[in-house]
């Protein structure tokens, strides 16, 4: 497991920058970076599709760090196959189809976890993690970010030089069916429908308390910076006055930051908060 990871990509309006730092704690300690970070890219041209995704294991586990690159993997391949799909519901900010489609598709990659806890012999608690992804489209002519996850962590705007804090709130945990009689996303996404009216119901076993789930769409305007990060970063800008100031000056403006001063500004050092960071941050042209 890599200290250190980044990464970038410019596409139509937008340029991303993104990292995944070890902290001070676990390097001291000698233990592997808790955080996975993926970026992707499906499809090519006007209709790619950018998939930002970032796990965190659980803390005080010993493979927490294993945990959290598997939900990143698995997440991965399930927006892969559908990405076609995915993209363009997005365009078409079919709000509805897209949620209860990211619903079904974070707890199927979730479940897998509990699936590989069994494998390994370890209880699932021991083998778990957060998720949390942005769906970023290709098209210059569509200014769609979509937001989804599960556990907590940050989504911040930075819009006229002053940070928005726009983590969605949690929604109760349920099934995500679409709209009456449309299930356009799901047949994609590759899950089954619901049971037919005839169609036993297979008996399954009680599955442990999940986090809820989040979801957002927004809608970007030129000059906006929106980041996601995980608890390491997420905690200290709303906590710690000087961060939340220091970063609205470094990332204000159209311009986004070469990699290394990215990386740089991600790291900056705040008393008192010494977990592992990882940030995705968007600026808009």
């Amino acid at each position: 497991m890599p200290d250190t990871v980044v990464d970038g990509a410019r596409y139509g309006s937008w340029t991303l920058r993104s990292a995944s730092v070890r902290g001070d704690s676990a390097r001291y300690r000698g233990e592997p970076r808790r955080d996975a970070l993926l970026t992707a890219r499906f499809g090519t041209g006007e209709h790619a599709l950018v998939l930002v995704a970032m796990a965190t294991g659980a803390r005080a586990t010993p493979q927490a760090h294993l945990a959290a690159a598997e939900a990143c993997r698995w997440i991965g391949r399930a927006v892969g196959r559908s990405h076609r799909r995915l993209a363009e519901d997005i365009r078409a900010t079919r709000r509805a189809d897209l949620k209860a489609g990211l619903h079904r598709l974070t707890d199927r990659s979730l479940g897998r976890l509990r699936e590989s806890a069994a494998a390994r012999g370890v209880e699932p608690p021991e083998y778990t993690a957060t998720l949390r992804c942005l769906l970023l489209p290709a098209d210059p002519h569509c200014r769609t970010r979509v937001f989804f996850g599960v556990g907590d962590g940050g989504l911040f705007l930075l819009r006229d030089g002053t940070w928005r804090d726009i983590e969605p709130g949690a929604a109760p945990h349920e099934e995500a069916p679409g709209p009456p009689g449309d299930d356009r996303l799901t047949p994609a996404l590759g899950f089954p429908g619901p049971p037919g009216a005839y169609d036993p119901v297979p008996e399954s076993p009680p599955q442990p308390a999940r986090d809820p789930f989040r979801f957002r769409v927004s809608l970007a305007r030129p000059g906006d910076a929106l980041m996601m990060c995980t608890p390491g970063l997420a905690e200290p800008l709303r906590g710690e006055p000087a961060l939340n100031a220091y970063l609205s000056r470094r990332w204000s403006g159209r311009r986004a930051p070469g990699l290394a001063a990215f990386l740089a500004d991600a790291r900056v050092r705040v008393k008192g908060y010494a977990d592992d960071r990882t940030a995705a941050a968007l600026w808009e042209a």
